[in-house]
This record gives structure tokens, sequence and C-alpha cells, in this order.
């Protein structure tokens, strides 16, 4: 099956991961490494070929693709006490970084580009934060300011390393959209960071796009501490 790859720039390998991904409409948690890699390395061909600058990034995935797809092309020896559920997936680590690059992506377009915020990025992703009008639902709190002390928390967290299991079912922006407001009817306000406390990466963003969502629609109000380290969730 014949796949027409558009050469255009890209941010970074995830980018054209998740770009190959959706095109192809394939199940992000069951990715066709086969077909996904051959593409990935078509890219990086023609972009020679075209004298289009390849970074150190891109060779680096091409490598993991090549070793994922070598993996699984290798016959399964599974220990008698272990369960064909447990045998570790090797695509499971890459699923997880393409999720977590795709909730980046979102934040992203949903404040658009206007700040660089240095040595914040993830995955290599352009964390340009955008200024959008500044309307009622921010209290004392500008877009830019919005953006500076979601990237201090990402920042702070320092999050363990855990190991990557692939779910079947997304915690989702509207799941987090309940936790909050049921919350909010205990206690007038929250703190973004006790909200998120101990939560995975991939859920810590899915809880900034959701109190952006209810700001918006005009369920609470935003606001922030002195020194832009914490987020305030207040009931309107």
């Amino acid at each position: 099956m014949g796949y027409n790859i558009s050469l255009k720039s890209y941010e970074g390998p995830m980018d054209l991961l998740l770009d190959l991904i959706k095109k192809n409409e394939v199940d992000i948690y069951d990715i066709p490494i086969h077909l996904i890699t051959e593409q990935f390395l078509e890219y990086l061909n023609l972009s020679k070929t075209l004298n289009m600058d390849i970074t150190s990034d891109f060779i680096l995935m091409a490598a993991t693709l090549i070793e994922i797809k070598s993996k699984m092309l290798l016959p399964k020896h599974q220990d008698e006490d272990e369960s064909e559920e447990e045998t570790e997936d090797p695509r499971q680590e890459l699923v997880q970084k393409i999720l977590e690059y795709e909730k980046f992506r979102e934040v992203s377009n949903i404040l658009k580009t206007s700040h660089d915020f240095e040595n914040r990025s993830i995955y290599k992703l352009q964390e340009d934060f955008a200024s959008i009008d500044d309307v009622d639902f921010i209290k004392n709190l500008t877009t830019d300011k919005l953006a500076i002390a979601f990237s201090n928390i990402i920042k702070n967290m320092k999050a363990e390393e855990k190991n990557y299991t692939i779910r079947t079912e997304l915690f989702t922006n509207k799941m987090a959209m309940n936790i909050i407001r049921e919350k909010l009817k205990i206690c007038k306000q929250l703190s973004f960071i006790e909200v998120v406390k101990d939560q995975s990466l991939e859920n810590i963003i899915t809880y900034f796009l959701a109190i952006l969502e209810l700001a918006k629609n005009g369920k609470i109000t935003l606001d922030q501490n002195e020194d832009l380290s914490d987020i305030l969730i207040l009931r309107r």
C-alpha cells in the first residue's frame, strides 16, 4: 500500500511520528511498527535527497524504531510463570511518549505562539505559548503568566521515572473536569499543584487542559500566587 509523505517541516521526530499515525488512521495503542518505521525512514531519505537538514534526534528515533521492529520480529520466549498479558510490548514506552507529546502539542495549540521558554521542552516540542485575549476568567493572571506558571509546575515536579504501561482507558479531559468540579463543591479554592500531586505527566497536562476548558466555559476562575509556581482554581 503506497503512501505519499508530505515533505513539510516537522518540529521533531515525535511530531513526524504523530503525523504518520494520524494520517494512517491507526490505533496509537497498537502501532503497526513495520509500516510506521518504513514511512519514517522514507521521510528521512527524501529529506536527504532534497538537502533538508535532519537533526540527530530524527536519526536517533529511526534507530529506536528499527530496534523495536527487530524485537517484534523475534520469536517470543515466554516463561512458564509469565502470562501472555505480562509479556512486555517493545512499543509501550514509545506509545507513552507519543501520548505525552500529543498532550503538549494540544496545550501549545490552545495557547499558540508568542514566547519561548528555554530548556522547558520535553521530547523537543517547541514551547511557544501564545498570547490570546485576556478575559475575565483569568483573575490577575495574563495568558503569558499562565503559560509560565504551567511550565514552572512541570519543571519543578521532577516526577520519578515509572514503568510505562499500556492503558486501555485514557484519562480524559471530561474525567479531569468532573474531578475538579467535585473538589470545588467542598472548598472554594484549589491549588493546581495539589490537584496533580503524584499524577503522571500525561495526567498533569490533561488537568491543565481541563481547567482551561472550565475557565473558558465560566465554571471557574484562574488566579496565581506571587512567584508563578502554582495556579489557583477558584469556584465561580
